[in-house]
């Protein structure tokens, strides 16, 4: 397993943790967990946001127009805080290798459940996927290099883990990973 994926787990499971309580002295703040991704040479963080979402839709099914409208094939709403990051992946690095490598250890974490994965065209249009559901136009790229994945963790509460990743050419490769601490 790379640095980078011993790094991005132990953000991800601290942010999980974090977002859902007040940090004790113990637990790392969110400045310092977000300086040790970025001591990573190969990700630069480009976008972060964290909000409370209340009817969250987390695609759990490929997107696709339905009756003129675009839609999940099957989804999920859900009310909570969430913590939205976006890297670019650079230096001949792909995205869907650092998303295989990442999620497919978080997977192997005790208590994570896969609710949903697809990739390439079986995801649906990219523009979709960056536009309508991530909101954010630079994760569009080649629909055959699309990845998406969604997991359900259970802790002190209940989490999804949501990552997309895409790729414009080789050099514009991006990681997209959102955490949904969902309220009680």
């Amino acid at each position: 397993m790379s640095k980078f994926s011993h790094i991005l787990i132990s953000v991800i499971v601290t942010l999980m943790s974090f977002a859902g309580s007040v940090a004790n002295a113990a637990e790392p703040t969110l400045e310092i967990l977000l300086e040790q991704l970025s001591e990573y040479p190969h990700a630069k963080q480009v976008a972060f946001s964290e909000q409370q979402v209340v009817d969250h839709e987390v695609g759990l099914g490929a997107i696709q127009k339905m009756r003129g409208e675009w839609r999940f094939k099957d989804s999920e709403r859900l009310t909570g805080t969430l913590l939205s990051y976006t890297w670019q992946i650079v230096d001949g690095f792909t995205s869907a290798a650092v998303m295989d490598e990442l999620l497919g250890s978080l997977a192997k974490e005790e208590g994570a459940i896969a609710l949903f994965e697809c990739k390439g065209r079986a995801c649906g249009k990219g523009v979709q996927w960056a536009n309508r559901v991530f909101g954010e136009r630079l994760l569009y790229g080649r629909e055959d290099l699309q990845q998406y994945r969604v997991y359900a963790f259970q802790a002190e509460s209940a989490y999804r883990l949501v990552g997309y990743s895409a790729a414009r050419t080789a050099d514009r490769q991006y990681l997209r990973v959102d955490v949904i601490r969902i309220d009680d």
